[in-house]
């Protein structure tokens, strides 16, 4: 078995795809109206329109995760954190280090979906 990506759907596709474009700095690959996706090492990271999957009888409701967070290594934390330029609604973590070493800045995406933007330590 192969990791093939992790999906989110959505009922704000643009509004998503263009975050992630942002967060990336790649622009979304978009194989469908109702779908997008970014590709890189190790992982796809996939954005689809609630239509995708109309057929599960609301077994995926957009903009309720609560315990999933989305993780991106980034060579310079409030580098990327400053480029973004969130909300100050949407921010969870301003850039901090983290007490095993690792620096983060967690922020919200469109959907409320936490977003890690992480470098390691380089105690590691």
């Amino acid at each position: 078995m192969s990791f093939a990506s992790i999906r989110i759907v959505t009922d704000d596709l643009d509004g998503l795809v263009a975050f992630y474009e942002r967060v990336t700095g790649q622009q979304a690959e978009r194989p469908a109206p109702v779908f997008a996706q970014f590709s890189g090492p190790g992982v796809t990271l996939a954005i689809a329109s609630t239509a995708t999957v109309a057929v599960l009888d609301g077994a995926l409701l957009p903009a309720t995760n609560r315990s999933v967070v989305i993780e991106f290594e980034v060579a310079d934390v409030d580098a990327a954190f400053a480029a973004l330029q969130p909300a100050r609604e949407d921010v969870v973590l301003g850039p901090t280090t983290m007490p095993w070493g690792n620096r983060s800045a967690l922020v919200r995406d469109p959907d409320g979906n936490v977003v890690n933007l992480f470098s390691r330590s380089a105690a590691r």
